[in-house]
């Protein structure tokens, strides 16, 4: 039984996608002997009639090299056994001998390839070059795509019959009745072919690779591979080659130091060894300068790019000591203060932080910018606002079965602008309880922050009708109940607005001394009076002595009048000059009656 190997790489290494280059780096890893690049099978078999095979390059750019092979007698078929395990084993499903060569060449070399049956290229040529205005081409996933004349397409005399580099088209694919097959082993530009795999949503095992970018000298050696290989498996006959190409591009030449080298890696390597490190990567020395191996032309272009090379063989050595500080200096913006003393206060609360993704289904904000091309439908928008992010964890925590649910994030949200959208820092918070609590929470927070919050009525989709209210930076109030089962209360402030209501400088004041006089007032209102409307009509009346005024009960009934409410208010006056008689107090309850009178109409019922 064949091992498996689970090999994952990073975006900047196309040529780990390939057998032959994991065994490379292996072997230079380790300092083992690595097997040439054998295909002299292929090259042994030669077109045997050399026929001409006519293909033409619109755009080097491109495709900077195209090679073509002509097969004869071709017999189409399942694939020998040892080629189809290796393809599943590789998480490929077999298909047939032509084309299980071609994808189990692009695993072993690491160069995507493709098969046409000859016999159905119009005028049995091809011509690669830039789609044409309108055109359409049915791939061999059965869809029909509208074509962009940016897209880089495979063509015959006549049509488009392949997306270059991403996927084939339908009309020239191999079948049972295939005899005569092309076999194409390109080299493609890797922006364009992330484009239009981008724009297609058409993501396949050769895009993939051309879109990191795959060594522009592996397709001579690949076409070799899977000439022998189509012969061997399918019987064929090789009858005809073209090799067309422009400009391949050098190696890199990168100036290098092997001093630069000890310096940035913190440890010393000898000259000497640092360039037997490299040659075993198939760096090349000359002068002062190393010559990078072609399938590491994309990735190593710098003389830092080289030095972490032979760090790669020195890490396990490297001392785990910390950098010398030789200056310190900056300090945390007011933005970033406020920041940190609002996760502090919410997390003393018993507020949990949360973070939730800026992208969501969708956004109360119908002007809301979306995205082009999604990820997938549930990331698709940016938001505007965090609290529907939060009303969707509350949920997820509550269907697990947790109880006593208190989060919060602060996080930006984009609003809609001319072009790129307005980027804003909002805290929001959602906790079980209702009303009640988020008020709470939102004084609680003000009051940390030495701001006084002034609540006013006001509408809210997210929240409940009724029990919602504005504060000078943001909202709060009961989440409305068709959101999330239960009773919640939410809030979502701005924290620009919160540090605009920040005193710069907190000034001390005389704790009072003398004994407050504490009495309840009940004042009957018409239903749409607010009760901070009146708290600050009674602190104007009454001025500085009235040191707290907060409602505690409301009440609706038929002894109130229909339309009318009845609000109840703890009140404490308190002088910092001398202690308040009965009188004094009687004097202030009658400003607080009679502006309250004639500003809302309200009555003094207790």
């Amino acid at each position: 039984m064949d091992d498996i190997l689970l090999v994952e790489s990073t975006g900047n290494r196309p040529d780990l996608l390939s057998i032959y280059g994991i065994a490379r780096e292996v072997a230079a890893l380790y300092d083992l002997d690595l097997a040439p690049l054998d295909v002299s099978g292929g090259q042994s078999l030669g077109p045997g009639q050399n026929e001409q095979v006519d293909v033409q390059v619109d755009d080097l750019e491109g495709c900077p090299r195209y090679i073509g092979r002509l097969f004869r007698d071709v017999s189409p078929g399942p694939a020998p056994i040892w080629l189809k395990a290796r393809l599943l084993a590789a998480g490929m499903r077999p298909i047939s001998n032509v084309v299980d060569v071609t994808n189990y060449v692009m695993l072993a070399l690491g160069n995507p390839l493709h098969a046409f049956d000859f016999a159905k290229l119009h005028g049995g040529r091809i011509v690669v070059r830039r789609a044409q205005p309108g055109e359409k081409l049915r791939t061999l996933d059965g869809v029909e795509r509208e074509l962009d004349p940016s897209d880089l397409m495979i063509a015959d005399g006549d049509r488009s019959v392949a997306l270059a580099g991403i996927m084939g088209g339908e009309e020239t694919e191999i079948g049972e009745g295939t005899s005569e097959v092309l076999l194409e082993a390109a080299n493609f530009e890797r922006t364009g072919i992330y484009r239009s795999s981008e724009r297609f949503r058409l993501r396949t095992e050769g895009s993939n690779r051309w879109e990191k970018g795959v060594d522009p000298y592996l397709a001579e050696p690949a076409a070799t591979l899977a000439t022998q290989l189509i012969v061997e498996t399918a019987g064929a006959r090789w009858v005809g080659h073209v090799d067309v190409k422009g400009e391949l591009p050098e190696r890199s030449a990168i100036r290098f130091r092997p001093e630069r080298a000890d310096e940035v890696i913190g440890l010393p390597t000898p000259a000497d060894q640092q360039e037997e490190l490299l040659g075993r990567l198939g760096f090349e020395g000359r002068e002062d300068e190393l010559i990078a191996p072609s399938w590491r032309a994309l990735d190593v272009t710098r003389e830092i790019d080289v030095v972490e090379e032979v760090a790669r063989f020195r890490l396990d050595e490297v001392p785990f000591t910390l950098p010398t500080r030789q200056a310190m200096f900056g300090a945390l913006t007011p933005l970033q203060q406020l920041r940190r003393r609002i996760e502090n206060v919410l997390a003393g609360l018993g507020l949990v932080e949360t973070y939730t993704p800026s992208l969501r289904p969708d956004d109360p904000d119908p002007k809301a910018l979306r995205l082009p091309e999604p990820i997938s439908i549930e990331l698709a928008v940016l938001r505007t606002r965090l609290l529907p992010s939060l009303v969707d964890a509350a949920r997820a925590n509550t269907e697990l079965g947790a109880r006593g649910v208190r989060l919060f994030e602060i996080a930006r949200v984009y609003l809609p602008a001319a072009e790129l959208p307005e980027e804003h820092r909002h805290v929001a918070g959602i906790v079980d309880g209702g009303w009640s609590r988020a008020k709470g929470v939102v004084e609680s927070l003000y009051a940390a922050l030495r701001a006084e919050p002034v609540f006013e009525r006001t509408t809210d989709e997210l929240l409940h009708p009724g029990k919602a209210a504005s504060v000078g930076a943001g909202v709060v109030g009961e989440l409305h109940p068709g959101l999330l089962a239960g009773s919640w209360g939410a809030f979502e402030l701005d924290l620009e607005q919160l540090l605009a209501a920040t005193p710069e400088e907190v000034k001390y004041q005389d704790v009072v001394s003398y004994p407050p006089v504490r009495l309840d007032l009940a004042f009957a209102v018409p239903e749409e009076v607010a009760a901070g409307d009146l708290v600050a009509a009674a602190r104007e009346a009454a001025g500085p002595e009235l040191r707290e005024m907060h409602p505690f009960d409301v009440y609706r009934g038929e002894q109130i009048g229909e339309g009318r409410k009845s609000i109840a208010f703890a009140v404490s006056f308190q002088s910092p000059e001398r202690t308040l008689t009965d009188e004094d107090a009687a004097l202030l309850r009658d400003r607080i009656v009679k502006a309250l009178a004639e500003r809302f109409g309200a009555e003094l019922r207790a």
